[in-house]
């Protein structure tokens, strides 16, 4: 999907289309003022200039993404509202709404699933579709049935996509990037060395910033000049499996299935302070937002149908080191006061002195709401017994 979430809040506020627009933080005050809508109003009819800009953000938060005419300024993802207000100023920033992106985004995919049920979720916003026994899925090189897709969305969300169609998941994942937005690619197999391997490394999804900066020491800016390379010589630079997998990408090479079914390892919430947090002095803002946090937990497991023995907790302290604790409870649940119970033993065991820029909460061990794993009696070996938190948490 095209720039998803700011996507969805043009469709809520069409006056900003056009408009440098960054999403990032939670809901503020200002965010309320301008929904106090005149009676027979509408989000459409706020003015532009009642909306926040981000050269008046005061706070530690990152940016969740932003619209094409704010990239333009340099501003991305991840980036600390701070550092973008100062590359683009006059942003009108808005809040994140992960209920309503959730929304549109089983949406978008249900409209898939109608004309293509092979169809492997990435995420929010991303999706892999097997096109291979679709009727029509071969027609100009699958360009039709791409068309008919981004049609069927734009008529049922008003959202626009971009599609890679290629021989592969590895090529198509790619090709998706190439003619953002509203665009669609087909890449063939012969045309791996005059469009994929003047690519940078780190466009090879699964290529982080440690791996691109290693390359590169070695001279290896492309995926060209990494297909160059010999396959025992990147086994040796860069390990067994990792210099295997190099190897076999940077010739085009992905055998992996679309997988219509993958079952969760683990669900988290998890939220960044406007400013650090003190679990003695912010004792009750810190309880509020820990209970949140796992009551949201709670409804995702029991939206998606899952249970889960393992609750964990995460923090960030304001020297960004990171501590995370987890227990095993003795038995599956998907249960608010049960995560928060067991979440605040957790609490118990890591230091609190200094103050926090984070706080997350997950479930692990997932099974089935119903399922013959979830339902096994205390004790059995399908449920192992774990003491079971009882006294209240710090907050």
């Amino acid at each position: 999907m095209d720039a998803f979430y700011g996507s969805v809040e043009l469709l809520r506020y069409p006056q900003l289309k056009g408009l440098p627009v960054v999403i990032g933080g939670g809901r503020r005050r200002v965010d309320e003022a301008i929904r106090d809508l005149p009676e027979g109003g509408t989000l459409a009819d706020i003015p532009v200039d009642a909306f926040p800009r981000l050269k008046d953000y005061a706070g530690r938060g990152v940016i969740t993404t932003a619209t094409y005419p704010a990239r333009q300024f340099g501003v991305g993802s991840a980036m600390g509202l701070m550092k973008a207000a100062k590359l683009c100023p006059q942003a009108i920033i808005l809040p994140v709404d992960f209920d309503e992106y959730r929304r549109y985004s089983r949406a978008f995919k249900q409209v898939i699933l109608e004309v293509a049920p092979l169809m492997e979720d990435r995420g929010v916003d991303e999706v892999y579709i097997d096109f291979t026994d679709v009727p029509g899925g071969q027609r100009d090189g699958g360009r039709s049935l791409a068309r008919l897709l981004q049609k069927a969305i734009f008529d049922a969300t008003g959202l626009t996509c971009s599609i890679g169609v290629a021989p592969n998941k590895l090529i198509a994942k790619m090709a998706s990037e190439f003619e953002k937005p509203n665009g669609i690619s087909v890449v063939y197999e012969d045309d791996l060395e005059t469009r994929i391997w003047p690519l940078p490394c780190r466009k090879v999804n699964g290529i982080g910033p440690k791996a691109d900066e290693k390359l590169k020491r070695f001279g290896i800016e492309t995926v060209g000049q990494l297909a160059a390379r010999d396959r025992d010589w990147l086994v040796a630079n860069f390990g067994k499996a990792t210099g295997a997998w190099m190897h076999e990408v940077s010739w085009g090479r992905d055998n992996r299935p679309v997988v219509t079914e993958s079952e969760p390892v683990s669900m988290s919430r998890e939220t960044t302070f406007d400013r650090d947090l003190h679990a003695v002095r912010d004792r009750a803002e810190l309880g509020a937002i820990f209970t949140q946090l796992c009551e949201k937990v709670a409804e995702d497991l029991q939206r998606k149908g899952y249970v889960g023995k393992t609750i964990g907790i995460k923090l960030r302290y304001d020297d960004f080191r990171i501590a995370t604790r987890d227990q095993t409870i003795d038995r599956f649940t998907a249960d608010a006061k049960t995560i928060r119970q067991t979440g605040g033993q957790c609490l118990k065991r890591v230091p609190l002195e200094r103050p926090l820029r984070l706080l997350g909460v997950r479930v692990g061990a997932l099974a089935k709401a119903g399922s013959p794993e979830a339902l096994a009696p205390v004790g059995s070996p399908r449920a192992a017994p774990e003491p079971v938190a009882t006294t209240a948490s710090l907050f």
